[in-house]
């Protein structure tokens, strides 16, 4: 394996590695899209299953508490249709005993009644959120799956290319550079005028020589990133230049 091939081969990798960071930030960002969405319809609609339950509930004690009212009148229409006076008073304290409950209850009637309204309304609100967001999951969830999909193949892709690409470099050479790519994003930079292309230090004359030799890799004392020497690019042709 020739210093020439390395150097391929790793920038090779290096830009591969800066597509996969790119794909796979991407696929992150659409599963979280996705995910979230879902979990906002399901936390709907965990609401709105409590709302329903919370309000047939009140609505349930509401019908108990008017039941008392009409156990109040059906007493004083027996107190009329009593002939004897032991009858007339058995239903007075009947009537008195009923009218006394029903007193105590109408306010939590009046208080539950101002609950069920609340209740409603919260439960037209989240039903609408509720709708709102079912059909926004359910116009882009094929979209944003295929996406998936698609986001996934391309990063299996990418991978395979990269295996290939890490065969072609140095066992010791590839762990330095994941070692330092795990630790800053990116392993390799490049010189062309004894500054780093990474970090823009200027490098020592002694290290710049040893990289003009161009038969190892050296390590920026900065940055720590792999460093080698790039020639830089031929000025194009003045194609404007000629004599009259």
């Amino acid at each position: 394996m020739t210093m020439k091939s390395q150097i391929e081969a790793l920038e090779g990798l290096a830009s591969l590695d800066a597509e996969l960071r790119d794909l796979t930030l991407r696929f992150n960002q659409e599963q979280k899209a996705l995910s979230d969405k879902k979990s906002q319809a399901k936390s709907l609609e965990e609401r709105l299953s409590r709302s329903r339950t919370s309000l047939a509930d009140m609505d349930r004690m509401r019908g108990e508490l008017r039941q008392m009212g009409i156990q109040v009148e059906r007493s004083r229409e027996k107190l009329l249709r009593c002939r004897t006076e032991r009858e007339a008073n058995a239903a007075q304290r009947e009537v008195e005993e009923l009218r006394k409950l029903y007193r105590d209850r109408e306010l939590d009637l009046e208080k539950l009644d101002g609950l069920i309204q609340s209740a409603r309304g919260e439960l037209d609100d989240v039903s609408q959120q509720h709708g709102t967001v079912a059909g926004e999951l359910g116009a882009s969830e094929p979209e944003s799956m295929n996406s998936l999909a698609n986001s996934e193949a391309a990063l299996a892709e990418k991978q395979r290319e990269r295996e290939a690409l890490v065969a072609k470099v140095k066992p010791d050479l590839y762990r330095r550079y994941e070692m330092i790519r795990k630790r800053k994003g990116t392993a390799l930079a490049s010189t062309t005028d004894g500054t780093c292309s990474a970090c823009h230090i200027r490098l020592q004359p002694m290290l710049f020589q040893k990289l003009l030799r161009a038969d190892e890799f050296g390590q920026c004392p900065s940055c720590n990133r792999l460093l080698y020497f790039r020639s830089a690019p031929l000025p194009e042709a003045d194609s404007q230049s000629g004599g009259p």
